[in-house]
């Protein structure tokens, strides 16, 4: 199926705009990242946000003939952004909490919303030291992904789209990432699953354009191009793959729209940063992948320009 025929969209054209718009994003994405993800956060007065999986705190198993949703509601009226889950048999809940409240406590508040009896099974504490392994985890495993993705790209295509395909996930990334954080919403272990989810969905973009564009490089290998055959060349390739890149960002945001507004709080984070990141992985994949490649090939001398692709 195919949206658009014989478009001749000048993308190329328009990447100095787009180098402003993505450098503006970005900024604003690290921005986001060093006031709510960092000790920064504290100084200017605000709170930070990572929840308890990265900072420690209190967990708590109970037992009590409610809903989960009326649980949730219950916490929140007593001041507490608390993670929910459902555990075992129907009715038994664990609570994972930062604020500095005990568990009997906390029981005893929840008691009074319900206006249920609770059993209180287990009560914990999650150190600090836990939360710290559990972030230098993270950040491992998302520079392995990207690293084991440039290699792959290396070799599939040439070490210049492979720079530039990375380039652009952390471009997605630091944009999604940051953006969430401005929010003032907690960094969990789900919003770490939607980044590497992110970085998935953006690559598969970034390759398929890419190869449409090493086509096309292909075509021309045995004759001499100018910066003007450039400019078409990765224009055409782009503009023949777009009505690919609508269709599949198209259906891949109406299910992350679904799962933000029907999948509850649960799920919350990983759709929200899931939507920015469809976003500005369509968007990279137009503009930051292929003009990094072009302008990389503009610069120098004139035989980089004429050099033959094979």
């Amino acid at each position: 199926m195919r949206l658009f025929q014989n478009l001749n969209i000048d993308f190329m054209g328009r990447r100095r705009l787009a180098y402003l718009i993505s450098g503006i994003l970005v900024f604003l994405g690290l921005l986001g990242i060093l006031i709510r993800l960092t000790p920064l956060a504290n100084v200017v007065g605000l709170k930070q946000t990572w929840s308890i999986d990265f900072t420690g705190g209190r967990l708590i198993q109970i037992y009590v003939e409610a809903p989960i949703d009326k649980v949730r509601s219950a916490t929140l009226k007593a001041g507490i952004r608390a993670e929910i889950q459902n555990i075992g048999q129907a009715n038994e809940y664990l609570i994972k909490y930062k604020e500095n409240v005990e568990a009997d406590s906390l029981v005893k508040i929840l008691e009074g919303h319900l206006g249920k009896k609770i059993r209180l099974d287990r009560a914990e504490s999650v150190g600090p030291r836990i939360g710290s392994e559990l972030r230098e985890r993270a950040i491992i495993l998302s520079i392995v992904g990207l690293i084991v993705i440039l290699i792959y790209i290396w070799f599939r295509f040439d070490l210049l789209f492979g720079f530039a395909a990375t380039l652009a996930l952390f471009h997605d990334a630091i944009i999604s990432w940051g953006i969430f954080s401005l929010f003032g919403f907690e960094t969990d272990m789900t919003v770490i699953a939607a980044i590497l989810t992110l970085i998935g969905y953006s690559i598969n973009d970034s390759i398929v354009i890419a190869d449409r564009i090493r086509e096309h490089l292909g075509r021309f290998k045995l004759l001499e191009f100018t910066a003007r055959d450039l400019y078409k060349i990765f224009n055409d390739a782009i503009n023949s793959t777009l009505s690919r890149t609508i269709i599949t960002a198209i259906t891949t945001f109406i299910v992350v729209l679904s799962i933000l507004m029907l999948g509850g709080p649960v799920l919350f984070n990983f759709a929200f940063v899931m939507i920015i990141g469809v976003i500005t992985g369509t968007y990279s994949s137009i503009f930051v992948v292929a003009s990094f490649v072009l302008d990389w090939r503009l610069r120098g001398e004139k035989k980089v320009l004429q050099k033959k692709i094979s």
